[in-house]
C-alpha cells in the first residue's frame, strides 16, 4: 500500500460556493474529489445532476470520483461519465449483474467501481473484484453526512484487502461514511486506500489543515 488518499465529499461543502471550497480542498494537495449522487429512492435524500458535475467539472484537475446512489444507476451513468466524471461507482445491492456493469462503465471511458452497504456482506463481491478498479464500503447507512463510523465495515475492508492480496489484484479499497481525524487509522489500519470524509473537511476552520492531519493519522496506522 502506498499513500492514503483522502477524498472530500462535496455533499459537505457550501452548495453556493462550490467553487472557493472545491478549491481550498486541491490546495490541500489531494487527488479525488467524492461526488455524492443521490435519487430520493435507493437513498433517502436528493443530490446533484450531470449539470453540476459540468460546471465544476472546468474548476479542477482533480479526479471526480462520482458515487451513483440510485435505483437505476446504469440508466444514468453514461450522463455523468459525459459530464466529466474519471471514476463511477455503483451498488451491488442494485446492479442484475456486476461483471456486466462493468463492462458498461469502462465502455464509457471511466473507471469503475462497486460499493456495499453496511448490511451487505464482503462476499457479495468477491468474485468481481478484478472487473473493478475500486470497491466502496459504506461506513454507514448511505443517504446522508455527518453519521458515526460502523465498526462493521473494518472487518469487511480486512476481508477485501486479503482477497486482493492473494488474487494479486490492483483494485483499489475506499471507505466512506464517518472517518474523521480521531478514527482515520482504523479504516486505514484494516487496509483502506482511500477515505471519504465529508464535514469533516468541509467543517473545519481550515479544511487543509484537516485533509493533513487526516492523513498524518491515517498513514501513522500502516506504518
Amino acid at each position: 500500500m502506498g499513500k492514503i488518499e483522502i477524498a472530500p465529499s462535496i455533499l459537505s461543502a457550501d452548495a453556493a460556493y462550490l467553487a472557493r471550497d472545491i478549491g481550498r480542498v486541491e490546495d490541500a494537495g489531494i487527488s479525488y474529489l467524492h461526488i455524492d449522487i443521490m435519487d430520493g429512492h435507493f437513498v433517502p435524500n436528493l443530490s446533484y445532476s450531470p449539470m453540476v458535475v459540468k460546471a465544476i467539472r472546468p474548476l479542477s484537475k482533480l479526479v471526480f470520483d462520482v458515487h451513483l446512489m440510485l435505483a437505476e444507476p446504469l440508466r444514468y451513468a453514461e450522463a455523468f461519465a459525459r459530464a466529466g466524471a474519471d471514476l463511477i461507482t455503483v451498488h451491488a445491492e442494485v446492479v442484475s449483474d456486476a461483471k456486466e456493469a462493468a463492462k458498461i462503465l469502462h465502455s464509457y471511458g471511466v473507471k469503475a467501481g462497486i460499493s456495499v452497504k453496511p448490511g451487505t456482506p464482503a462476499e457479495v463481491v468477491f468474485d468481481v473484484l478484478g472487473d473493478y478498479d475500486l470497491v466502496l464500503v459504506m461506513s454507514v447507512e448511505p443517504g446522508f453526512g455527518g453519521q458515526k463510523y460502523m465498526d462493521v465495515a473494518t472487518e469487511k475492508i480486512a476481508a477485501l484487502r486479503r482477497q486482493i492480496i492473494e488474487n494479486q489484484l490492483h483494485t483499489l479499497i475506499e471507505v466512506d461514511g464517518g472517518i474523521g481525524i480521531q478514527n482515520a487509522g482504523i479504516p486505514a489500519g484494516a487496509g483502506a486506500d482511500i477515505l471519504v470524509a465529508g464535514s469533516a473537511v468541509f467543517g473545519a476552520d481550515n479544511p487543509s489543515a484537516a485533509i493533513r492531519a487526516m492523513q498524518q493519522a491515517a498513514e501513522k496506522a500502516v506504518r
